[in-house]
């Protein structure tokens, strides 16, 4: 089994990003690239052309876009997160 690629744009207070982490944490994935564009703005517009969000976390696995912390939960509660970090 190899480990998932996932990234994250983030910013450090918010709290969607940190229960996203959370879910990620409790599912086995122990590193996640985290791109923080609080500090770092000029990735906020690269998020922004990535996935025509606004809003953080975005969170991609394995390239794919998966949306944001509530996306996250919905694809666990769905059966269908474990499979894509099997992967």
């Amino acid at each position: 089994m190899s480990i998932p690629e996932v990234v994250m744009y983030t910013t450090a207070r918010c709290p969607y990003c940190i229960r996203a982490k959370e879910l990620l944490a409790r599912r086995g994935v122990t590193g996640i690239e985290e791109i923080r564009v609080d500090e770092h703005p000029e990735q906020e517009a690269v998020m922004i052309e990535k996935t025509h969000r606004r809003t953080v976390p975005q969170i991609f696995i394995n390239g794919a876009h998966i949306g944001g912390c509530d996306d996250l939960a919905a694809l666990d509660r769905a059966g269908k997160l474990a499979p894509m970090l099997a992967t």
